[in-house]
């Protein structure tokens, strides 16, 4: 006598924020981001990703944003988007980027850390970032923001060809 398994529907409530399920894609994202930022736990990888993501996202424009949002996991795409309305009222301000410093205090502000430890998660962040998004996608990203942050994306030289005039 042959038996078919029923599964139930889940009715278990849903998991707090920090607990919920991460996908494959955003734990190896952690995972390289906690390696290169030297943090002890995925969750204080984690702790830093998102607001740099939020800052970076806030940076954007809308087309860039959403070019970036597309090749990352799920989860990181929603931490670049996370605070667009607040992005797109700049956007229609004609509010223009941070410079790398001003981006730096901004996260830290948000964070209440330091500037040394927002600049070392800026890094760790953006530098993984490149890595999923690929050269093409991390230099037109770069070519949008003011001159510096190619630094925080691991990038040693200026991605801008011709702009030095």
């Amino acid at each position: 006598m042959h038996q078919t398994a029923h599964t139930p529907p889940d009715t278990r409530p849903p998991l707090p924020l920090g607990s919920r399920h991460t996908s494959p894609a955003f734990a190896g994202m952690l995972e390289r981001i906690r390696y290169d930022g030297a943090y002890a736990t995925r969750a204080q990888a984690e702790r830093a990703t998102r607001p740099v993501l939020a800052a970076l996202g806030r940076q954007l424009a809308a087309p860039d944003r959403s070019a970036l949002a597309a090749v990352l996991p799920p989860e990181a795409a929603d931490a670049l988007a996370g605070e667009t309305a607040g992005a797109l009222a700049g956007e229609a301000a004609g509010a223009e980027p941070l410079v790398p410093p001003a981006f730096v205090r901004d996260v830290a502000e948000r964070t209440g850390g330091t500037t040394a430890t927002a600049r070392w998660a800026t890094e760790a962040v953006c530098a993984t970032v490149a890595r999923v998004a690929g050269p093409v996608l991390t230099a037109r990203t770069i070519d949008r923001l003011p001159a510096g942050y190619g630094a925080f994306f691991g990038r040693t030289c200026p991605s801008r060809v011709g702009s030095a005039a």
